[in-house]
């Protein structure tokens, strides 16, 4: 019995090992690998030397006002998109899977900005959002119509075009969310909705007591990789506001490491590897306080 134990513990290991090798050396070297540039202060990457080690890197990086502005759109673009992504989904989710006839219709229409390139969205939200010497865009023209003036969303002021980055991600990111949060709709019981209308329970009830606990695995599991995509966010102001993040003050915490590495102001790989394991810290310590919460809100 031990012996046949044994032997099938082993064939799990090597069924693994596959992908324990491609997980080593395309993650765990690499992220190793980037602590160790972190404290070598000075590195050069053509002749692979550096004149010391210590936490300067670190130091540059704190007191750097792109790096700190950096940080700063980041935490507003989680703390924006990911309630509101996750909220808006589940409202949409929930009217979709009261609806029987075109419901697998309206389910493709809400997909498709999914599988539409983000650049290519990006382009149209310039469009929309952009003040140009033809046209103020069609937001604007909107705006105008209801009394308010223009609005420079691209090139004006900061929180305009904060709000242009935010609404632009929930746009990209939604649309996964209403899949997921829809298909985990359809597959609870409906026997404790015909119960709970038996007893007479509002709506409102059901939706508290039933189906929130009942899908809260699928709505934490989207509130985890939200977080986690936000942090990651780059693509997404590119789109935007063009590759001269810092010029514009929309840049990224990826953005800052991009740029450090292969930007105008790059070549600093040790500076790169300092802001990269300060964004690896941060959100391992985010995703931890959320598994903390998940222990206690979560039902499965």
């Amino acid at each position: 019995m031990k012996k046949k134990l044994r032997e099938s513990s082993l064939k799990g290991w090597l069924y693994l090992l596959p992908a324990i090798l491609f997980l080593g050396f395309f993650m765990v070297y690499p992220l190793i690998d980037v602590f160790i540039y972190s404290f070598e202060e000075g590195y050069n990457f053509a002749s692979q030397t550096y004149f010391g080690t210590g936490i300067y890197n670190y130091s540059y990086i704190l007191h750097d006002p792109y790096f700190l502005q950096a940080v700063k759109n980041t935490f507003i673009l989680v703390a924006v998109t990911v309630p509101l992504s996750t909220g808006i989904a589940l409202l949409i989710s929930v009217g979709l899977n009261s609806i029987t006839a075109l419901r697998n219709f309206l389910q493709t229409i809400y997909f498709l900005p999914y599988v539409t390139n983000t650049l290519a969205v990006g382009l149209v939200f310039m469009i929309l959002f952009k003040k140009t010497a033809y046209s103020d865009g069609l937001i604007n023209l909107l705006i105008n119509w209801f009394g308010g003036s223009s609005v420079d969303f691209i090139e004006g002021p900061y929180w305009a075009k904060m709000f242009v980055l935010c609404f632009y991600t929930i746009w990209i990111v939604m649309p996964f969310k209403i899949l997921i949060l829809t298909s985990a709709l359809s597959s609870i019981n409906q026997d404790y909705y015909n119960a709970a209308r038996v007893d007479g329970t509002s709506q409102f009830r059901i939706f508290r007591k039933i189906t929130l606990p009942m899908i809260s695995p699928m709505i934490f599991y989207l509130v985890i990789t939200g977080f986690i995509g936000a942090f990651k966010a780059y693509s997404d102001a590119v789109a935007l506001f063009g590759t001269d993040l810092n010029a514009a003050k929309m840049n990224t915490i990826v953005g800052y490491v991009y740029d450090m590495l292969y930007g105008d102001s790059g070549g600093y790989p040790s500076y790169a590897s300092a802001a990269a394991v300060i964004l690896f810290a941060i959100v391992l310590t985010i995703t931890c306080i959320n598994l903390l919460i998940g222990k206690k809100k979560v039902h499965y």
